[in-house]
């Protein structure tokens, strides 16, 4: 079982990375032909990424059954795997618009795409283990300046750090 962080926790990240949403919407499930193929493709896509680091993306989180949460070290990367004939996504995503290129509503694919600078972003975790953005970057404890939302996007006055210890 993962460790869990009992006392408060943020999440460092020294340099920009990218948020990136992806998700579907089954319109008319009946219609499993037209669906079931961009459903099924996205295990085989995650994995080939989590399986290449070099590839750019830190990691992924489900938020429902049809929306995933990837976070990415830039848009370069990202764009490079969707772009990429070696790779899965290009092929899945060109097999999908042909089943759908009347824009019949059966199904729709969406997603968002958030690049993040250092310090415009805030995060706190509290009796969880590592988990999201947690999990990809660096976790430390949520003291000092970093105890409000205010102090962790930079617009509190930085205190000095309190020792535990």
């Amino acid at each position: 079982m993962a460790e869990i962080y009992k006392q408060k926790m943020t999440v460092e990240m020294d340099e920009e990375f990218v948020v990136f949403i992806i998700g579907m919407r089954i319109n008319k499930p009946w219609k499993v032909h037209k669906w079931w193929p961009a459903f099924n493709a996205m295990p085989g896509m995650l994995k080939e990424l989590s399986n290449n680091p070099e590839l750019g993306m830190l990691g992924y989180r489900f938020a429902n059954l049809l929306t995933v949460i990837q976070y990415w070290r830039s848009f370069e990367h990202l764009e490079a795997f969707a772009r990429s004939r070696e790779h899965t996504h290009l092929p899945a995503w060109q097999a999908f618009n042909q089943k759908i290129r009347h824009g019949s509503g059966d199904v729709g694919l969406w997603h968002e795409t958030y690049r993040i600078q250092p310090g415009c972003y805030e995060a706190v975790y509290s009796g969880m283990p590592a988990f999201g953005l947690g999990k990809v970057g660096k976790l430390v404890p949520a003291a000092g300046y970093r105890d409000s939302a205010r102090g962790r996007l930079g617009q509190g006055e930085k205190q000095p750090e309190v020792s535990m210890a």
